[in-house]
């Protein structure tokens, strides 16, 4: 039971000032089944929530059956939609009840992913934003090749994204690194993929000429899966916040210079494997498939900077010096 005074407040908030019961509640520190009772709800507002006919009714199911098909539609193309068959109302009305009927969208479950050392490295482009380069403006993009298992990294700045950059890319990376990872995974980039439909997929022959000298697979992630290369997608970010951010430089290679200096002292320190090594030491009981993914020694060619890297196709082209394999 509660006070005639507290009583006669609550009827007076709720009648005369027309507050609304969860208010009085929450203003008296009273249970809104208390505020019912002293105004006597029950006997003026009826069960249920009454729904006045709106003039979507018609066009309820038509929104419905579109949505079950695509669900991914704007309500605002909806409401156009509508209005050609001859609604008269407006957008708003249309946005709330698409949110009320709009399908949930599937949850979708990820595995983290794990890899065995020296069997994967994940490669892409960044874009680091223009920069004025002499009289003109040039973008900055950024080659980075990380190592899944030991989160190794090779970067390397430059003013273009072309086939020449991507493949000296790799050459540099694999000598930095000292070893070449069974896979290589991309992004859909025409650098890699020229063709796909499916799981059918033409590569472009350079990057297979590529392949085939260091023995290594390309393999292109699912279309619109950005997700499966997450590690080089981290690792782009991270130079991007906490190498560029802010830094002078006077030149391209000038600061591919300070790249190389902070991923060795900043970028290495943070490697899971405890930043000693990009590879796992090699045991004289390593298999001989182990001792060829890890090692790039039996298959590193000289590519001068200022030339572009392609993979040799000739003993003439290329220095290559092999080792036994034991």
């Amino acid at each position: 039971m509660i006070s005639h005074e507290l009583h006669a407040q609550i009827r007076r908030l709720f009648f005369a000032e027309h507050w609304r019961v969860h208010t009085i509640a929450a203003q008296l520190g009273v249970h809104h089944d208390t505020v019912r009772r002293a105004v006597e709800s029950e006997r003026f507002i009826r069960p249920g929530t009454q729904v006045r006919p709106s003039a979507l009714d018609p066009y309820k199911a038509f929104i419905t059956a579109t949505l079950e098909q695509y669900p991914r539609l704007r309500a605002t193309r909806l409401w156009a939609m509508v209005r050609e068959r001859g609604y008269p109302g407006s957008a708003i009305q249309v946005c709330r009840y698409v949110r009320t009927v709009r399908p949930a969208a599937r949850a979708e479950a990820f595995l983290r992913l794990e890899t065995l050392a020296g069997e994967q490295a994940q490669v892409d482009w960044g874009n680091f934003g223009p920069i004025r380069v002499g009289a003109t403006t040039r973008l900055l993009s950024c080659f980075v090749l990380v190592l899944s298992w030991s989160r190794a990294c090779y970067a390397r700045f430059a003013l273009d994204q072309t086939l020449e950059s991507f493949l000296r890319g790799h050459v540099e990376a694999f000598a930095a690194l000292q070893g070449v990872p069974r896979t290589i995974l991309y992004d859909n980039l025409k650098s890699v993929v020229l063709e796909r439909v499916g799981d059918h997929i033409r590569f472009h022959p350079h990057v297979l000429e590529l392949a085939g000298h260091y023995h290594f697979a390309p393999q292109p992630c699912a279309v619109a899966r950005g997700n499966e290369k997450g590690r080089v997608e981290r690792m782009i970010g991270f130079l991007r916040h906490a190498f560029f951010a802010a830094r002078p430089f006077s030149s391209v290679a000038d600061l591919n210079t300070q790249l190389i200096r902070w991923i060795a002292e900043v970028a290495h320190a943070r490697c899971p494997a405890g930043g000693s090594s990009a590879w796992p030491r090699r045991s004289p009981r390593s298999s001989r498939a182990s001792c060829r993914s890890r090692s790039t020694r039996s298959r590193a060619i000289s590519c001068a900077p200022s030339t572009p890297a392609r993979p040799p196709t000739s003993a003439s082209t290329a220095t290559t010096t092999r080792s036994p394999t034991r």
